[in-house]
């Protein structure tokens, strides 16, 4: 292995190649999500720039051959080797031609590429050093995983000796606490839609499954009618298709389920004007016929948060962490609730803990008479 990697890099595996096999390998065998895949793309073809750069800097610095210096003497018992006729017209340049082509056998790498075995941690220190100056220390920190998951598979795989971004050291990253609404704010954005329309009635159901269920976006707009199992209705709930196509049963409270069945009363509304056409499969629909995309619930969200809760910021993930943390709140397991948004970590499901304690801290200083010193009236 080791024999393999220490002659010319040209013959080896370039960076660009590696992290194409590594983006495949993270689609078909650990059926990572699309927007995992991009990310891991955008970071690592970042690296490979990176390395580019470096390679053909070092290039320009390296000192000039001594070809220029060597007397045309020296030439002579070259050309007794070959026709004088067919070495005359080349005389000059034949030495830095040869410089320039690959010896017999030798595969010519693409100008773009870069061996893996050049992805050291001197290099990395210096992609991190130059991120440092534009990148906050979270984007920093995603990258370094993406290096250290790329090298990972390489050394399973017997392509390098060691993972060089494992030396490396994560910048720490002070992660904010979820956004979220108190009970009372929850409530009043729920009841903002109307029950006039078939619009307004999906809005509302959309509003519900998001708070009540804890769902994503992305796994919102993916429901389909056949994910909804609504009898009994003490038993209801969706099956939701999550990051990683992992999937999990998430029951639907009363009110969500109560949403979901006036909306459903004239779901059929939601047509193509001109051809009456609806997606017989998607859950919720635009206006149009068509499964309601994640632009759109999210205008939605901002909109009703405006409106019912004077929060303009309000985004679908805050419905998320919302039902996370009336859950806790109310005393809900936390392991539950871990199962219950599908988180894969227990630690991200940790952070909500963080929220109730900051929140019974803000109860605290605002009813305990011990708390803190009353300014004067």
């Amino acid at each position: 292995m080791h024999a393999r990697r220490s002659g010319d890099r040209s013959g080896g595996t370039t960076l660009e190649q590696a992290i194409a096999r590594f983006l495949t390998y993270l689609t078909a065998e650990r059926r990572a999500s699309r927007h995992t895949v991009a990310a891991y793309r955008r970071d690592l073809e970042q690296l490979a720039r990176f390395a580019h750069e470096k390679a053909a800097a070092n290039a320009d610095h390296r000192p000039t051959p001594a070809r220029s210096k060597a007397p045309a003497a020296s030439k002579a018992p070259a050309a007794s080797k070959a026709p004088a006729a067919s070495k005359a017209p080349a005389a000059g340049k034949a030495p830095a031609a040869a410089d320039m082509a690959p010896a017999a056998g030798e595969a010519s790498a693409p100008e773009n590429a870069t061996a893996v075995d050049g992805l050291d941690v001197l290099l990395l220190r210096s992609w991190l050093g130059s991120l440092a100056r534009t990148h906050a220390p979270a984007s920093i920190a995603r990258k370094v995983g993406a290096a250290r998951a790329l090298l990972r598979y390489l050394e399973r795989r017997g392509e390098v000796d060691k993972n060089a971004a494992a030396q490396l050291a994560l910048p720490k990253v002070r992660r904010p606490l979820p956004t979220f609404l108190d009970v009372d704010a929850a409530a009043e954005v729920m009841e903002i839609p109307g029950a006039e329309t078939a619009e307004g009635l999906r809005d509302r159901a959309m509003l519900e499954t998001l708070y009540g269920a804890g769902l994503r976006v992305s796994e919102l707009c993916g429901l389909d009618l056949a994910h909804v199992s609504r009898h009994p209705a003490d038993r209801a709930a969706v099956r939701v298709l999550g990051k990683g196509d992992k999937e999990r049963i998430v029951p639907l409270g009363s009110h969500a389920l109560a949403a979901i069945e006036r909306y459903l009363e004239r779901r059929d509304e939601l047509a193509d004007p001109t051809t009456g056409a609806r997606d017989p499969r998607a859950l919720f629909l635009s206006r149009r016929g068509a499964r309601i995309g994640v632009r759109r619930v999210q205008a939605l969200v901002q909109r009703y948060g405006a409106l019912g809760a004077g929060r303009a910021d309000l985004h679908p993930h805050a419905l998320r962490h919302t039902c996370a943390t009336h859950l806790l709140d109310g005393g809900a397991d936390l392991r539950a609730i871990q199962k219950l948004l599908g988180h894969a970590s227990l630690a991200t499901t940790q952070r909500y803990t963080h929220v109730s304690i900051d929140h019974l801290l803000k109860v605290y200083d605002a009813a305990h008479p011990m708390a803190r010193k009353r300014s004067p009236a």
